[in-house]
């Protein structure tokens, strides 16, 4: 089991330090991030939570994981590695179409 926690069906209006408070509860929390839009800068309603110790990570996890927070049931589980992106030619990054479409 990693440290690091996936928080899902977060309040749009919850901040990070507002996150890290709630977890530190729980044991000691290295970061707390809250994934955004890039453009709108709005929350997208979920983010990750770094704790010191795979014990502590576990221990929030079975504590917070369901739980009411901020009038929305949270969902915690250890996070996964992000998937690599496959290029796909022809798909988008602007500039001159591939010489095979004139």
């Amino acid at each position: 089991m990693g440290a690091k926690l996936y928080v899902g069906n977060l309040p749009y209006s919850v901040t990070e330090e507002r996150l890290q408070q709630h977890f530190g509860q729980h044991g000691s929390v290295v970061s707390a991030r809250i994934v955004t839009d890039k453009f709108t800068g709005r929350s997208k309603g979920f983010g990750f939570i770094e704790m010191s110790s795979d014990a502590e990570a576990e221990r929030a996890i079975n504590t917070l994981n369901g739980t009411d927070f901020e009038g929305r049931n949270v969902v915690v589980s250890e996070a996964r590695p992000q998937a690599p992106r496959e290029f796909r030619p022809g798909s988008g990054g602007g500039g001159r179409p591939p010489r095979d479409r004139y």
